[in-house]
């Protein structure tokens, strides 16, 4: 992420949660102007109520936010603690006290424990740094990922760089900030001018973002410019500020976006367009109410295309609101396609809910009644969302230092809920006892903290019972993004990446030397017993260089040749979790770049593993737009020598059916982009991608 001249983010754990970092700070090392969008919740916290009346300002140095504990309603002591924690953070920096701000989040009705703030004054200081990923995590509570994005634009001659952390997970509606943002530029603008692109902005993204319809008491949106750009500040409107504004807006539609995907216990984004209104003011409102309708969240969450819904939350906005509007009128489409134009039309349902599968959900509604359109952005109601927020308090432990706690055993839950769940359990439990599964690594679920975090701990549960897991990962986009750093423009070849041997060592620092080390890291804090081997490793891929029908050269690209089953089972019968990086050996003494898939195959069939299961950026094989729930190999040929299969799919599929016929029982192929969804697949009757099972 490109970041701003002149800024310093820190984040540390103060005590206010368990363990985890709470209290971030940002600096600008010069004075900088800055604004704020605040809540409109009359119960605003004190920390806004402080901000509200600081901001705009011109010379603002640090802003100070903790997570755990949101200083709401609190009474006096509310104010106190902001006036010591900003009075405190003030003098460790020897800035005036009027320069910094603070914010705060968490469990509301608590009383700031702000002595720990203050201890922790002195480390957040120490560990200031250019980068801001500690702070973005310090401010996180029921957030699943840290969300930070950034912008560079040119004002008049000048590169500006404009970047930003925010928090946002749970209690998001609309109406001003709806979470805790910090944006920062080296931009040289005028505090009123700032001011008014950020308000311009949170009014059409963040005020057009729901999660839940529940306004939070704490939400803040701060904007620092503190000039080092150098370009002729910003002082009116015109060309500068119009680029300026747009890049804002830009920047915070993402952010806005990034908070609906990670909505608290959210499976979909949802994102609403409606457009043909009468005026703007109606059609942002009536976007945002069917985002925020319990029963069309709820049907996206199952995957139902009941478009009825969404019509009749247009009707009663229309009625209750008295707007030109007739839903008898309108057409709606949902993921592309129309359900409704005038009257109902036909339509396969079974083709849209696969479509609904996807981790975004669109839709369209034309009212033709105007010309004004909206957006707006939220997500769906799933089974988590209600465990999240049922939970939510009344596991919390207050302690007696003023930090809080979770309390969240099992016996916290009713009765009946443990039975339920036990039950399912523990009859899928004794299936899977001793058996082999090989899990090929890949796509967005190597990308995104949250997916990675739901990774490991679904292999971790699966050999807590008793399954023998072996993971085989990618990482092409990260070797891609490496070899551009360093100028090299990789080639492809019908999806199979040309490695010429000067790109190979980038290949095997990225493979073994990143991801490998980092994914073994993971596994093995939170408790695994993980080894990270590359292919190399006791010769454990052997491989030649692939060499084409056509001739084409492809490099140190190799196909493998041999798995080294006894090193495998000597690790497995450890008690290990082998993570293997696919780098083979050759004959010959050379490194040899492998596909992942193929390898996954490869070993899956030296072990004679019962499953073997693909993470991957597709719900599953599609034929018609249709998911395919289960098929056979005949089936799965068929597909591949007609054409419904291709591209790096087909060779998926080609290593499916090799792994099938070297006595593989079932290949899995699952979306790897929805949480947890291993153990949806393993732990469910009908699963939620494809299976592919060898002929009985």
């Amino acid at each position: 992420m490109k970041l701003p001249q002149g800024y310093k983010f820190s984040g540390v754990p103060s005590g206010i949660k368990p363990k985890k970092n709470d209290v971030a700070l940002i600096v600008s090392d010069v004075d900088a102007a800055c604004a704020g969008a605040f809540t409109v919740n009359r119960a605003k916290a004190a920390p806004v109520l402080h901000a509200e009346k600081a901001l705009p300002h011109a010379a603002i140095r640090a802003i100070v936010i903790n997570s755990g504990n949101a200083n709401a309603l609190t009474g006096p002591s509310g104010m106190e603690s902001v006036d010591i924690v900003v009075t405190e953070t003030a003098k460790a920096l020897g800035v005036p006290k009027t320069s910094v701000v603070s914010a705060s989040t968490g469990v509301i009705g608590v009383r700031l424990p702000h002595d720990k703030i203050v201890t922790a004054l002195p480390s957040l200081i120490a560990n200031l740094t250019p980068e801001p990923d500690r702070a973005a995590e310090a401010i996180m509570t029921t957030d699943t990922v840290k969300k930070m994005a950034s912008r560079v634009i040119s004002v008049g001659d000048k590169p500006v760089t404009i970047s930003a952390i925010c928090k946002g997970s749970g209690m998001i509606a609309p109406q001003l900030a709806t979470m805790i943002a910090v944006l920062v530029t080296d931009c040289a603008i005028d505090p009123a001018m700032l001011s008014r692109a950020l308000l311009a902005a949170t009014h059409e993204t963040f005020d057009q973002l729901t999660v839940d319809q529940d306004m939070s008491t704490n939400d803040a949106v701060f904007a620092m410019a503190n000039g080092l750009a150098n370009n002729a500040k910003i002082t009116a409107k015109g060309p500068h500020y119009d680029t300026f504004a747009a890049a804002v807006l830009d920047l915070l539609d993402e952010l806005a976006r990034d908070i609906a995907q990670d909505g608290e216990g959210a499976t979909k984004r949802i994102d609403v367009i409606v457009k043909g209104a009468p005026d703007v003011a109606s059609a942002r409102d009536v976007a945002k109410s069917i985002c925020g309708s319990p029963l069309v969240k709820t049907a996206i969450f199952g995957m139902d295309p009941n478009w009825g819904r969404i019509l009749a939350t247009v009707g009663a906005r229309a009625g209750s609101q008295n707007y030109a509007m007739d839903p008898y009128k309108a057409s709606v489409s949902v993921q592309g396609t129309l359900v409704y134009d005038g009257a109902p039309v036909p339509l396969d349902r079974t083709i849209l809910k696969a479509r609904m599968r996807e981790p975004e959900v669109h839709i369209h509604v034309d009212l033709r009644g105007g010309t004004a359109e909206a957006k707006a952005y939220g997500c769906d109601l799933s089974y988590d969302y209600v465990k999240i927020n049922a939970d939510y308090t009344s596991l919390i432990v207050e302690k007696e230092d003023g930090g809080i706690g979770k309390d969240d055993k099992l016996q916290n839950y009713s009765p009946t809920f443990k039975r339920s769940l036990l039950v399912e359990a523990l009859a899928y439990i004794s299936r899977f006892r001793g058996r082999r599964c090989v899990i090929k690594y890949g796509g967005a679920a190597m990308t995104k903290e949250s997916l990675k975090r739901s990774f490991c701990e679904d292999i971790l549960l699966l050999h807590s019972i008793g399954l023998l897991p072996v993971v085989v990962h990618g990482g092409g986009p990260d070797i891609t993004r490496a070899l551009e750093k360093m100028g090299s423009h990789p080639e492809f070849i019908d999806g199979v990446r040309v490695t010429p041997a000067s790109d190979l060592r980038v290949v095997e620092m990225v493979l073994t030397g990143s991801i490998n080390t980092e994914l073994v890291t993971q596994l093995n804090r939170h408790g695994g017993h993980a080894v990270g081997v590359s292919g190399k490793d006791a010769a454990l891929l052997r491989a030649q260089k692939l060499v084409r029908d056509d001739g084409r050269d492809l490099g140190q690209v190799g196909e493998l040749t041999e798995v080294n089953k006894g090193f495998l089972e000597s690790l497995l019968s450890q008690g290990y979790i082998p993570v293997i990086s696919p780098v083979g050996l050759g004959a010959d003494g050379q490194s040899y770049n492998l596909n992942a898939d193929v390898v996954a195959a490869g070993v899956a069939e030296a072990l004679s593993a019962d499953k073997l299961i693909y993470l991957s950026d597709v719900t599953g094989i599609v034929e018609k737009d249709e998911l395919v729930s289960e098929l056979g190999p005949k089936a799965l040929r068929t597909m591949i020598d007609t054409g419904v299969v291709t591209g790096g799919m087909a060779i998926k599929a080609e290593s499916i059916l090799k792994a099938l016929a070297g006595g593989v029982r079932a290949v899995h192929l699952i979306d790897g982009r929805t949480p947890h969804n291993v153990i949806a697949e393993l732990f469910t009757d009908t699963g939620v991608g494809t299976i592919v099972r060898a002929e009985a």
